[in-house]
């Protein structure tokens, strides 16, 4: 059994079935992530403070504290903080997706390389 605080650094590793970590989105409507999609895996977000833009496919929804939003393995996504404060976020993810999250922010990562690698791709 592991118990921890999230602020503290994610709950889950390679070897669970899910990765958990809490997050906090700066101000201002620029995409926290590029549109993209997971060919083998889900991801899913908890929105705790503030509101959250997501593109899922071609829908567009605002998600404001306690809701939650599934991306379910092939459909493009990509999300933004919509509202005037930061948005502080839950983000359930597979271990794989939690790897490519880490290893995109390496200096001189090849970020497309690295979502085809890890059975994802930039759109």
């Amino acid at each position: 059994m592991v118990a921890r605080r999230l602020a503290d650094g994610a709950l889950g590793s390679e070897n669970d079935a899910f990765v958990l970590v809490e997050w906090t989105a700066d101000v201002g409507r620029h995409w926290i992530a590029p549109l993209h999609v997971h060919h083998a895996d889900d991801e899913a977000w908890y929105v705790l403070d503030g509101t959250l833009g997501f593109r899922l496919g071609g829908d567009e929804i605002e998600a404001p504290a306690g809701v939650a939003v599934l991306a379910r393995r092939g459909t493009p996504h990509t999300f933004w903080n919509t509202g005037p404060v930061p948005a502080r976020y839950l983000l359930v993810m597979t271990p794989r997706i939690a790897h490519l999250v880490e290893a995109i922010h390496q200096p001189g990562a090849d970020v497309p390389a690295l979502f085809a690698q890890h059975e994802s791709e930039i759109l």
